[in-house]
């Protein structure tokens, strides 16, 4: 089973520990307690083309007093979910923000998903998807809407996570040798004969 580090981040109340649990428990806690530091959990996703990844996912804290903590969780990530809250402009600048942070901090091959959550909340929503999902296209990072609230969007966005690192881990296959020529060498490169003892 392969395993890989995915982290989470975005501030407080977005809905990061929401959507960790919809999907590792199916439920959702309507008042769910702030993280304090970080949450570490393991949940082994399914890829849509067969199989299991282990993804070794930390919900970080989205207080400002433990932002400088962050980076020791995703400078050494494979996947970052950088969540913001529709309905919170200010949620989506910070987004912006640790956007710019992970990709000047984290490993060079690190893909980052931008998650818009609580879509639920329509009639509250002040950052729509052509807005998140420009951002997301100019900076390469994935782009995703869930509702951990209603389940919506939640599933798909793990195995979105999976088959891409899972893609990046898997060696290309070796190069077939059917009905290849046998390896010629050059008489000028022959090892020369080794000489017999004398005495």
């Amino acid at each position: 089973m392969i395993k890989h580090k995915i982290v989470l981040l975005g501030d407080a109340s977005v809905g990061k520990t929401s959507i960790i649990l919809r999907y590792s428990k199916n439920i959702f806690v309507p008042f769910q307690e702030s993280t304090i530091g970080a949450a570490f959990s393991q949940l082994n996703t399914p890829l849509s083309k067969g199989g299991t990844f282990r993804l070794d996912v930390w919900d970080t804290a989205g207080q400002e007093r433990y932002a400088s903590l962050a980076p020791m969780y995703y400078r050494d990530a494979q996947g970052a979910i950088i969540v913001y809250d529709v309905t919170s402009r200010d949620s989506f600048e910070r987004a912006r923000e640790w956007v710019r942070d992970v990709k000047a901090n984290a490993l060079p091959d690190l893909q980052i998903w931008l998650c818009a959550n609580k879509t639920d909340l329509t009639t509250q929503r002040r950052i729509t998807t052509d807005t998140g999902s420009l951002f997301a296209e100019e900076t390469s990072c994935k782009y995703a809407e869930t509702s951990a609230k209603s389940n919506v969007g939640i599933n798909e966005l793990f195995t979105s996570i999976a088959d891409a690192i899972s893609e990046r881990c898997t060696p290309p296959p070796a190069p077939s040798t059917t009905g290849a020529a046998p390896p010629t060498i050059n008489p000028d490169t022959r090892a020369p004969p080794r000489a017999t003892c004398q005495c």
